[in-house]
């Protein structure tokens, strides 16, 4: 790519490299000087060595976004049918690959019944954006709730709230087998609270909202939780058969065209 580049430009990226690196000095000054010095060849041998580190580097933080994340390593976009998807739920499943919901904190809500590939299709969402460069934490909500829990007790539910707010992604599975205690509802309601227009959050769940009455209890929190779920969302609707279902299906037409026919 470097040799691509004009001497200006080369010696722009240069600075813009080291100013990642946080070497302000050397940012303002490398480039420029080697251009008076008439050492084109250098800029352009330095400018290939920043970039190996700027590749390195992008690479290590993608490694230690990964082993922070919690991600099912096995549920990626590769292994992901994303032929199974309507296409209009594809498309907005695409565009969410972009990343650029997570800039604007906003949140991806999946609704569907169990089986049908809402958590696999939430933790191929993650992989991706752990490539893209954003922090991501994936866990079942019901963990989550009694961590908070549990910090609450403690007197540390700021701390871990604190935490959380570390990641740019918050991915909350299967939402609706929170056991409902008064105590639960109100540190998710909290986090829900917390990361408001703030970080994203991606969650998914077996109950449509007009059930979620079963996860708050109370109609007021039910309301205010769907408020600043939905405030700024894309919601996906996975209304495809279960994998299960799928599976069961080819089956048995596979062991029915195993069997002889009679008369033959």
């Amino acid at each position: 790519m470097s040799g691509r580049l004009g001497k200006k430009a080369a010696a722009e990226r240069i600075g813009e490299l080291l100013a990642t690196f946080k070497l302000k000095t050397a940012a303002a000054m490398l480039g420029p000087r080697l251009l008076e010095a008439g050492l084109e060849q250098s800029l352009l041998l330095i400018l290939d060595v920043l970039e190996t580190e700027a590749a390195e580097r992008r690479d290590r933080r993608r490694e230690r976004l990964r082993k922070a994340s919690q991600l099912p390593p096995g549920k990626t976009l590769e292994t992901f049918d994303l032929a199974r998807l309507p296409k209009p739920l594809l498309h907005k499943f695409e565009g969410l690959l972009q990343g650029a919901w997570v800039e604007e904190a906003a949140n991806v809500l999946a609704f569907g019944l169990p089986g049908v590939g809402k958590s696999h299709a939430a933790a191929a969402l993650g992989h991706a954006l752990i490539e893209l460069g954003h922090s991501v934490l994936f866990t079942p909500t019901f963990r989550v709730v009694q961590d908070l829990l549990a910090a609450k007790r403690d007197l540390r539910l700021p701390h871990a709230l604190r935490k959380l707010d570390l990641f740019d992604v918050l991915v909350l599975d299967d939402i609706g087998y929170v056991q409902q205690s008064p105590e639960e509802v109100e540190v998710l309601f909290t986090l829900m609270a917390e990361r408001y227009e703030r970080r994203s959050m991606l969650i998914t769940s077996n109950l449509v909202f007009s059930e979620w009455d079963r996860i708050f209890k109370n109609p007021m929190t039910t309301a205010a939780a769907i408020d600043r779920l939905v405030h700024h969302s894309t919601i996906l609707e996975f209304n495809v058969p279960s994998y299960r279902t799928e599976s069961r299906a080819k089956k048995l037409s596979h062991d029915d065209a195993s069997q002889p026919t009679e008369g033959r």
